[in-house]
């Protein structure tokens, strides 16, 4: 059993819970939303998007987070999925991530795409 992320209550009141594709795509948006240091017992854990939120958006950040994020998915996510493709884009106002990957216990590809907005 996976509880769902964010944590809340089903139909019954019991606590919610999500298959293993939900389940995969809410570990990569926790990882990627958690800010290092957040976690008591998981310091290293998380990229720290959000501190993002008020900094520039210059070209290079996208190259240098493409770094970060596939070395925090190998280390954190490596047991759970594969990654197979990774786009980083800075556009405007916006911090576009789009993560393809393969579901090792599966072999089931899948895709998530997440966006930071950014100043302008």
């Amino acid at each position: 059993m996976t509880l769902a992320f964010p944590y809340h209550l089903d139909p019954s009141g019991r606590s919610a819970t999500a298959g293993t594709d939900a389940h995969v795509r809410q570990m990569l948006e926790q990882l990627l939303f958690t800010n290092p240091g957040e976690r008591v017992n998981r310091p290293d854990f998380g990229c720290g998007l959000l501190d993002l939120v008020f900094g520039p958006n210059p070209p290079q950040l996208a190259a240098g987070l493409t770094a970060v994020i596939t070395a925090a998915v190998q280390q954190w996510l490596g047991d759970v999925l594969d990654l197979t493709g990774l786009v980083v884009d800075a556009e405007d106002s916006t911090l576009a991530i789009d993560i393809s990957y393969t579901v090792r216990t599966t072999g089931k590809a899948g895709t998530a795409s997440f966006a930071v907005p950014m100043p302008s």
